[in-house]
């Protein structure tokens, strides 16, 4: 590792270090466990001796009151600070009682034993010469709002996307991020959904040939050198700290991130200081929406799709009963009637459930009909492969939780809820649901069923807020 030089015959010795590119690009902007790096221990150790890592404990113990001393735990890695998903254990390692972190347990047990280290060394080159390589073009609404949000992160600031769906937004954050990484800014766009990254990726490969991408999720595979733009889950986030000058958080909405405070800390912690927050959703939750205009965001709105046609409105079936008619081993009849429908008619479909246990229930009846219908869920480590089989037209359906109830795109899909009254569909799952009929500019209108046991207030809200932004983008007078 020591560098040594010539002048003439006379050697020259130069003390410091040749850095490894891979260790630098690796750790820039990254926050991990020392004993376990996808690097030797070796080089790990050697590194920490020579203070290019710093190190801090995994597991703190704050004092929240400073006249009566209390305890209060926080995990360093996932800046959870839930008291009760801490767990005090007997540690092998360091022979005493320790506490793990049980909230980030998924990537690794955090302790408080644990140290974490940080890259303290040379920061990794900034390229400058990035391309976007896109020839589609703007609608006036898109363009506007593409404007806006480069404007916003010029001046860093904060900025909500609101857009429905099929209006575009991933073609939007395209000249913002041009704009960033071609001023050695690094950017991510975090997502609380693994199948949004999976969806954005190759998109991102494809318009920017120039730029070195990492996609991050669960058991995604090793990437290699340094990324100036990640596209991540929001949980791959809790790996990263003061590491991006611009986050862009799409789907910003979507469960887990609005009911985990930890996701919304990872992406403060995530930032540098200054750094601005993008949201991008097509439902924006009366929280964002009150905090965008409490704190002087910037905002963009696109009531209308990128093609030009209205949002497609559900309509209700009943459909008493229908979970003990699956029990009993038939599908109810108006579900059996729609399908065979869209089979005939060779249209790919999508058959939202209400629970996995129903689905799985649901699943051999339905392949009774076609052998090729295949079912998905969170824990389905083939969804990814399912998903494009229904794309590319090699099955010719699926059956999905509320997995997929955003970020994918299907030409021509046509959807079904089934026990749409289901608390699981809250009025924004059931927009977004209905947001993946009529994507296609050639197949813009499609079918979007809601069978129901008894229609409820989040189904109506659901509609009406599709009826609203339909009269917005379309105007008062116009025939939709």
């Amino acid at each position: 590792m020591i560098l040594k030089l010539s002048k003439g015959n006379k050697p020259l010795s130069y003390k410091g270090i040749i850095i490894e590119p891979q260790i630098r690009d690796f750790f820039a902007g990254r926050i991990w466990t020392h004993n376990n790096t996808p690097f030797p221990q070796s080089k790990i150790n050697y590194y920490t001796l020579r203070n290019y890592f710093t190190k801090k404990p995994g597991i703190s113990i704050l004092t929240k009151n400073h006249i009566f001393y209390r305890q209060h735990l926080i995990c360093n890695r996932c800046q959870n600070e839930n008291q009760q998903e801490f767990i005090i254990y007997n540690c092998a390692k360091c022979e005493k009682e320790c506490v793990y972190c049980r909230h980030c347990i998924n990537m690794g047990r955090v302790t408080s034993c644990t140290e974490l280290i940080t890259w303290n060394g040379p920061q990794p080159h900034m390229h400058k010469k990035h391309v976007l390589d896109w020839n589609g073009t703007f609608t006036n609404a898109q363009n506007e709002a593409a404007k806006q949000l480069t404007n916003s992160i010029k001046h860093r600031r904060n900025h909500l996307v609101h857009a429905v769906c099929g209006a575009g937004k991933t073609e939007i954050l395209f000249p913002a991020v041009l704009y960033a990484l071609n001023r050695e800014l690094r950017v991510c766009i975090a997502t609380p959904r693994t199948d949004v990254v999976l969806e954005l990726f190759p998109r991102f490969q494809k318009v920017f040939p120039n730029t070195n991408l990492h996609a991050l999720y669960g058991n995604s595979p090793q990437q290699t050198g340094f990324p100036q733009l990640v596209l991540s889950t929001t949980h791959q986030l809790f790996r990263f700290e003061d590491a991006f000058d611009v986050v862009i958080v799409d789907e910003a909405d979507a469960f887990p991130y609005t009911f985990d405070q930890a996701l919304e800390k990872a992406v403060y912690k995530v930032k540098k200081d200054g750094a601005p927050i993008a949201l991008v959703t097509a439902t924006p939750s009366p929280q964002i929406l009150a905090r965008m205009k409490k704190e002087s965001w910037g905002y963009s709105f696109i009531p209308k799709r990128y093609h030009g046609h209205p949002l497609p409105v559900p309509r209700y079936q009943a459909l008493w009963s229908y979970d003990k008619t699956i029990q009993k081993g038939r599908i109810p009849r108006k579900l059996l009637k729609w399908t065979i429908t869209k089979l005939s008619n060779k249209e790919p479909f999508l058959i939202f459930f209400p629970t996995i246990q129903l689905m799985q229930l649901a699943i051999p009846l339905f392949q009774q009909l076609n052998a090729n219908i295949v079912s998905v869920h969170a824990e389905d480590a083939d969804r990814k492969e399912k998903v494009m089989k229904l794309r590319n037209e090699q099955i010719p359906g699926l059956l999905t939780t509320t997995i997929l109830e955003r970020g994918i795109t299907i030409k021509n899909v046509q959807v079904a809820v089934v026990g749409a009254e289901s608390k699981i569909f809250t009025s924004s799952a059931l927009i977004q649901i209905s947001g993946r009929v009529g994507r296609n500019v050639a197949l813009p209108k499609g079918d979007i069923v809601f069978f129901h046991h008894g229609i409820t207030a989040e189904m109506d809200e659901a509609c009406n807020e599709i009826l609203r932004l339909n009269k917005e983008g379309f105007g008062k007078n116009e025939t939709l």
